[in-house]
């Protein structure tokens, strides 16, 4: 039985603690938001006057990233997270496979 404060070997051998992984999820989970603040209320609502000054598809890109754009960074941030998360995972050997 381990303690919550047990370090553990990572996939690289090197000594990790739980700590260590919390702060790399936190790490990776605050850029996912931070990208996904600034596409969706910085390009869709704060610098809509600018980016609607560049058409995409004959929308004005603004609007474009208001109705559309957020949605795609959306599901890219989602496979991106998965991914790194996976990654972390293994790197801790905590990983489910």
């Amino acid at each position: 039985m381990q303690t919550a404060n047990a370090a553990h070997v990572g996939a690289a051998g090197t000594a990790r603690s739980p700590a260590d992984y919390w702060k790399a999820n936190v790490r990776i989970l605050l850029t996912c938001l931070a990208v996904w603040f600034i596409c969706s209320f910085g390009f869709g609502i704060i610098f809509v006057e600018q980016m609607n000054s560049i058409q995409l598809g004959g929308f004005k890109l603004g609007f474009w990233f208001a109705q559309q754009g957020s949605i795609y960074v959306f599901l890219g941030l989602i496979y991106y997270y998965a991914r790194r998360m996976n990654r972390l995972d293994r790197e801790f050997d905590v990983h489910e496979d």
